[in-house]
Parts: C-alpha cells; sequence; structure tokens
C-alpha cells in the first residue's frame, strides 16, 4: 500500500488474498476495530465477517488491537474480547448517561399530525428516523407539503446526492433530516436539539445511538418517540417476519443460484447485481420473504447481501501490459480511455476499482453515453471486466453455489438470532410501556447504574404535572391549541383530553376550527 499511514477498509476487504499479501509485509503499529459490536452475534448489529478480524494476528501477532463500540452491553462486551482474542484486554468504559437529553415517548392516535405540530413549533436544527426508505420519502414530502424546511437521506442515493443533502443539513440551508440509520457514521453537528423517531427501532442499542445524534453541544435537546397505539405489535411482527421458515429459506437459495444462472460449484468471490423485485415477480415470491431470507443466507455465509445502495462502476483489466499495448496498437479508438484508467487508478489489474464516469469522460473528451459504449467493446474484447454503477443491491457469493444435499443452515444463526431479535425488540416495547424514568432504563439495559435523570417525560410527568380538570382546560384553551399539544401539556393521554372537550363543545364554551380548539 506505498507510504500509507493510515489504512481504512472493510472486513469483507480484508479476506481477500491480495490483502492479506500486501498486510504481511506492512509495518502495523494498531489494528483498530471500530463499531466493534458487529462481532458478537449479541449484538445487535451482528456481521459475520467481523468474526475474521482476528486471522489478522496470525500475519502480526504482536501488533496491539483497539475495538471500539459506543452500544455494548456487558455481554457484548465480553464476546468482543473472546472473538478478538485479546489477552489481558483494558477496558474503558465511559457513562451511557446524556444529562442533557431528554428522552420522551409520545403516544398518539396520530403521530404525523402531532409531528407536523412539532416541528411547525421548533425552528431548531432536528432528524426524523424512519425505519424504511418509503417512510423517509414520505415524511419528508409531507414536511415539506406543510412549509417546514426539510431534506431526506438513504443509502440509496447516489454518493453525490447523498454529500449535496448532508452539506445542506450542515450548513442549515435546511432545519431538518428525514432519514434512516444511513444518516449515522461521521455526523457530529453540535446544535442538534432533537430527533424524533416515527418509526420505533428495533433495539434499545440503535435507539440510543440514533438518539445520541442531539444535544453534542451540552445544551438541552431531545429525543421523541412518537408511537400510535398498533406500532409495538407491528415491531415485534416485524421482527419475527426477518425469520422466514427454513424451507422458504434453502428455496430462495436455489432461486437466487437458478436467477443467476450459477452452476454447482461455481461462483465464489462473484458478486451479482440482483433486481429483487424482478426475481420475485419472476418466480412468484414474496418480496418480504425473498429480502429476509437472503439476510439470513448472509448471517449464514453463504452471501454478503449489499442492499440497494449507490454503487459507483467498478473496472478491472483482464489484460496485462503487454497484452493491452498490442489491442491499443489495433485499436487506437481506446488507447486515450485505457491509457488513462491504467494511469488513474493503481491496482486496477489485480482487483476491481471504482471509477467516476463524469470526470474520466471529461479528461478524454467524450460524453457519458459514449464512455458507456466504449466500457461495453472493452467487456466485450475481454479487454477489462466492468461492473456498471447501479443502486441495486448486490449479491457476492461467499461460498460457491453447493448442491441441494449439502445446504445447512446452522442452529445457531436461525434459532438463536431469532430469540435475541426478539429479546431486543421486547426491551423497546418495554421502554415504551414502563412507568419509570426512561434514561434509567436505557442506561440499566447497559449494565450501569443511576437516578432517575429528572427531565425525561416520565420524571417530568411525575415531578410537575399540571392537573386535568374542565376549568384548567379552559384556561389553556385561551389560546388556540391542538388536541396534542394539550395532551403534552398535561401529561396524558389524547382520550382523556377529548372526554373533556366533547362537553365543551356542546355547551358551546370552546370552539373547533381548522385542527385546533380555543374559548369562546
Amino acid at each position: 500500500f506505498g507510504g500509507v499511514d493510515f489504512l481504512y477498509t472493510s472486513p469483507e476487504r480484508i479476506q481477500s488474498s491480495l490483502f492479506i499479501e500486501r498486510f504481511k509485509s506492512m509495518q502495523v503499529g494498531l489494528i483498530v476495530v471500530d463499531e466493534a459490536h458487529c462481532i458478537s452475534e449479541w449484538g445487535h448489529d451482528f456481521r459475520p465477517s467481523f468474526m475474521k478480524i482476528k486471522n489478522l494476528r496470525e500475519y502480526h501477532p504482536n501488533t496491539p488491537i483497539l475495538a471500539l463500540t459506543a452500544t455494548a452491553t456487558e455481554k457484548v462486551r465480553k464476546d468482543i474480547i473472546e472473538q478478538l482474542a485479546l489477552k489481558k484486554a483494558i477496558i474503558h468504559e465511559a457513562s451511557f448517561e446524556r444529562k442533557n437529553v431528554s428522552y420522551e415517548i409520545l403516544k398518539t392516535e396520530n403521530k404525523i399530525a402531532r409531528m407536523i405540530d412539532f416541528c411547525k413549533a421548533n425552528s431548531a436544527t432536528g432528524i426524523i428516523y424512519c425505519q424504511t426508505r418509503k417512510s423517509v420519502k414520505e415524511i419528508a414530502r409531507i414536511l415539506l407539503a406543510n412549509s417546514i424546511s426539510s431534506g431526506f437521506y438513504h443509502g440509496g442515493l447516489e454518493n453525490n446526492e447523498r454529500q449535496k443533502m448532508l452539506q445542506s443539513w450542515l450548513k442549515e440551508d435546511i432545519k431538518i433530516m428525514v432519514a434512516t440509520n444511513a444518516f449515522g457514521m461521521g455526523i457530529d453537528k453540535p446544535n442538534v436539539r432533537f430527533v424524533l423517531h416515527y418509526e420505533l427501532p428495533q433495539s434499545l442499542e440503535a435507539y440510543f445511538q440514533e438518539a445520541g445524534r442531539c444535544g453534542r453541544d451540552g445544551e438541552l435537546a431531545r429525543a421523541i418517540a412518537f408511537v400510535e397505539p398498533n406500532d409495538t405489535k407491528e415491531l415485534m411482527h416485524n421482527v419475527v417476519q426477518k425469520f422466514p421458515e427454513k424451507e422458504v429459506v434453502f428455496n430462495t437459495y436455489k432461486v437466487l443460484c437458478n436467477y443467476l444462472n450459477l452452476a454447482f460449484g461455481s461462483g465464489k468471490d462473484e458478486t451479482y447485481p440482483i433486481d429483487l423485485k424482478s426475481m420475485c415477480e419472476t418466480f412468484k415470491l414474496d418480496y418480504a420473504q425473498t429480502y429476509n431470507s437472503l439476510k439470513i443466507l448472509e448471517l449464514n455465509e453463504n452471501i454478503q447481501f449489499s442492499e440497494g445502495f449507490f454503487h459507483p462502476t467498478k473496472v478491472k483489466f483482464l489484460v496485462d501490459n503487454a497484452e493491452l499495448y498490442n489491442f491499443q496498437v489495433k485499436h487506437e479508438k481506446y488507447r486515450a480511455l485505457t491509457t488513462l484508467l491504467t494511469r488513474s487508478y493503481s491496482g486496477i489489474f489485480d482487483i476491481k476499482q471504482n471509477i467516476f464516469e463524469a470526470e474520466i469522460a471529461k479528461r478524454i473528451g467524450i460524453s457519458e453515453p459514449e464512455l458507456k459504449n466504449y466500457l461495453e467493446a472493452l467487456k466485450l474484447n475481454e479487454i477489462i471486466d466492468v461492473n456498471f454503477r447501479s443502486s441495486l443491491p448486490t449479491v457476492t457469493f461467499i461460498q460457491a453455489r453447493v448442491n441441494d444435499l449439502n445446504f445447512e443452515l446452522a442452529a445457531t444463526i436461525y434459532h438463536d438470532r431469532k430469540n435475541n431479535s426478539v429479546n431486543r425488540v421486547e426491551k423497546v416495547i418495554e421502554l415504551v410501556e414502563s412507568e419509570v424514568c426512561r434514561a434509567k432504563q436505557i442506561i440499566n439495559y447497559f449494565g450501569q447504574e443511576t437516578s432517575n435523570c429528572g427531565i425525561c417525560d416520565w420524571c417530568k410527568k411525575n415531578e410537575s404535572k399540571v392537573k386535568l380538570s374542565e376549568k384548567s382546560l379552559q384556561e389553556f384553551l385561551r389560546e388556540e391549541r391542538t388536541i396534542g399539544i394539550c395532551a403534552e401539556y398535561f401529561s396524558c393521554s389524547e382520550n382523556e383530553i377529548n372526554t373533556l372537550l366533547r362537553p365543551l363543545l356542546i355547551k358551546e364554551k370552546i370552539i373547533f376550527n381548522n385542527g385546533k380548539y380555543y374559548l369562546r
């Protein structure tokens, strides 16, 4: 890797023979494992590839390892030490306490309406987290329709679109970012005043990590989860759906291999873009079951499944320099392109390199469509191997296709992971339903002790609750208020507010207009 002082790579890349050969001869002073909880099957974001990291010790046994994570329970911490084969590990554990963040659960019959009310009443910078890209697009559309300054961010956007959105938010050209958990790494804006959850995440680790993106300047901030009556049931249903029956997983594996025309014993280390919708329609499969089966196959280390993030065009030369020169002599048309590629991308003869079509086309004086035609021609002549840019998911086969009799689904991957996922969701539901300090509950989950925070919704409700009565409600309605604002002020449910509003409307003591109530 030349004169590199700091090499940033992925757990998947370190398994390649090319990486290992170069790694052997490198002078390595420290190996750092970020998001180390991913190495543990008990962690909330287990990735099998992380378990291969300890193999690096074979080549540099005396190099120290630093493992970093912000969301590890005691069980996960012990597993990290074991999986990385850390001897005499020194553990530095900071407090999980965020004294300036108010964790709040806001129960409502209409969370979109409540969220709009909140965003209109708060002009500060914030983030709204959703669990799906579909929800991200819908919430962003609704906010804009209500004249609320916002943008959206998810892994399916092209890199330049993501960067444009991020910069607009950092510069505060837009105030609110609606996003999936793809909006996370490197996000360290200090003055984020609120993080809203439109949908509940599937673990307290994910909730804590996302909520922790507000209030980094030490000033008071709010992390609010909006919850409708059926949300917790839907959350549990979704996590159970993530584990289809074993027969469904096996059938998905067979269909995937057939869809890609893979013969038995072939496909190892090969990457294929895959149109899931097309595959499901062709073979009459349920989309959700197929998606979840692919995730199980990934945990089982049959495949590596990369979801629909933007993938740039990748190119690798299949010929050596001498063969390339002979080709250039016979095909002068492609000389400028092939010369630029070999000079601009070191290692392009060894592994596929990301290329940037716009820049390349500009430098050799052709259009991007023409460049694509050139690349296709080079592929046809077996000069290069190319995967064109796509937002489709990709599948990489970690193992060659096995025959039907040899296919096995590890019990630990299926049953243990399922039980673990269900247990984590139960902790999220407990956070929503329990009548205890929210912060205390979260901190206890991570194995630390603390007292009541004094600023979460439960603490405020129990320390300074305004008593709800017909008289106090009328006083509060001297200004226009929505039912949601009333419920928040009196720390009660919307149904309790409704019970008092109905007779006041009948007696014509209050007026209802355009979604708001006020005193006559």
